[in-house]
């Protein structure tokens, strides 16, 4: 296979505290770009997990955390 062969390793299950964080989407207004990520519960501190690119992408992050729609934050 070569570098730009086309085909994308599939998405890790995303690791989480489910008790202290809990998986948001962070949305652009200017370009609407998204990144996946957890909020602390407590903090509010953001870590990001992935770039979502499409309704795949979105869809492997939320049958990864094991929730039924994931909020957008803008």
């Amino acid at each position: 296979m070569g570098l730009f062969s086309g085909k994308r390793k599939p998405v890790n299950r995303p690791e989480y505290d489910r008790e202290r964080e809990k998986p948001v989407l962070r949305c652009s207004i200017c370009n609407g770009e998204m990144v996946a990520g957890f909020r602390d519960r407590t903090t509010g501190h953001f870590r990001e997990y992935a770039v979502i690119r499409g309704r795949e992408e979105l869809e492997e992050f939320r049958l990864g955390c094991g929730v039924s729609e994931v909020p957008k934050e803008y």
